[in-house]
């Protein structure tokens, strides 16, 4: 096999999808990539193939894993849904109930299903924070309980980007008395035999694809900002090359800094598109899963500037991306992963790459090969 060539599962009735992810490679839209799709639990799309940095001497092959940024908000909100599935957590209750300090400033009736819906006005940090922060939970998840949020909470959305992870991670943390990476892996990652980490160990970075950053201009916070975006993109300034570190791999970064490959992330979501179960295994209810399919707030985010409709922990179908079926819910990262799910057709789609585009919600390299599978799935 060439190296670099595509490689993988894909049933007949799929081969549309193969020949538009060969097309993606060849194009040079991807310099690496990887696709999976499942049905009913059931994969029938496992592709990959390309280099797993910009020089093209090293294939991405089978096991190949790769930061995903926000697609990581997918986990962190799975795992906050399975504590509430067990009836640890309420969504409608203050977050105060669970972490006292988070009253501060006015924010005693803020509740958990805002942090879910980007909607609680603590889109970033008022304190200078390095790059470096991000490495010390205690100190940025205590500088978000002590500071006023920024709009009045629950009255409109605006993208947490990086703080949404810390802020239910620490809700998860005050119930479980765990880490949200290691409440994710016991639970989830580890029955699976998903290769999805939340803090990456340092026995796995030989394995991690080289992002290559969006084209100068392009990126998160380039062009026009006004003062919240400024604030979510510069304090801390966004680093991709941050994620060539073993800090930041090995920190837990619930909303960006997780580690996997499509077939991971669309594996971890058969649990939610197939009611609870996940490789014949039930994780939760299907009325636990249901919940993330609640719509929380909509209307234009005040830090990405598009129409969104925001469910628990997902974006809902409508807004800027509009899905076949109406029980589906979505998120992608930085630079172009995507992970989607309908409840009603059962599937899960998942897109990881190490080719950035400007782009938080998905790029049509993405969506190019989920409408192949739309169509192929009639």
């Amino acid at each position: 096999m060439a190296d670099g060539a595509v490689q993988g599962l894909v049933g007949e009735r799929f081969s549309a999808v193969r020949a538009q992810f060969e097309r993606n490679l060849a194009s040079g839209e991807d310099i690496g990539a990887s696709f999976c799709a499942t049905v009913d639990g059931e994969t029938v799309v496992d592709l990959w193939g390309g280099y797993a940095e910009p020089a093209r001497t090293q294939p991405w092959v089978k096991d190949t894993i790769v930061n995903v940024y926000s697609t990581t908000k997918t986990m962190t909100a799975l795992t906050a849904l399975l504590v509430a599935d067990r009836g640890e957590l309420d969504f409608d209750a203050p977050v105060a109930k669970y972490w006292p300090e988070f009253a501060a400033n006015g924010k005693s009736g803020v509740k958990v299903s805002h942090l879910m819906s980007h909607s609680a006005g603590l889109s970033g940090w008022k304190e200078r924070v390095t790059k470096e922060d991000l490495y010390d939970w205690d100190k940025v998840t205590s500088l978000l309980a002590a500071q006023a949020p920024f709009w009045e909470p629950g009255t409109a959305c605006g993208y947490h980007a990086v703080t949404q992870g810390y802020l239910v991670g620490e809700v998860v943390r005050r119930i479980t008395g765990k880490s949200l990476g290691t409440v994710f892996r016991e639970e989830f990652a580890e029955p699976l035999g998903a290769d999805f980490h939340i803090g990456l160990p340092a026995s796995e970075d030989a394995r991690v694809a080289e992002l290559v950053p969006p084209p100068p201009g392009t990126g998160i916070g380039d062009g026009q900002q006004s003062d919240l975006l400024r604030n979510m993109s510069t304090n801390p300034p966004i680093d991709v090359s941050a994620t060539r570190t073993r800090t930041w791999r090995g920190a837990e970064i619930p909303a960006a800094g997780g580690t996997g490959n499509a077939r991971s992330v669309a594996l971890v979501h058969t649990i939610l598109a197939n009611g609870g179960m996940g490789k014949g295994k039930r994780f939760m209810s299907e009325a636990g899963c249901r919940k993330a399919l609640e719509f929380q707030i909509g209307g234009t985010d005040l830090i990405l500037g598009i129409p969104v409709r925001y469910g628990l922990g997902f974006g809902l179908t409508g807004g800027r991306v509009p899905l076949p079926n109406p029980n589906s819910m979505y998120w992608g990262g930085y630079g172009g992963s995507l992970a989607v799910i309908d409840m009603d057709a059962r599937t899960t789609f998942a897109y990881a790459m190490n080719k950035m585009a400007g782009t938080t919600v998905g790029d049509m390299r993405a969506f190019s090969l989920m409408m192949e599978m739309w169509q192929a799935l009639g």
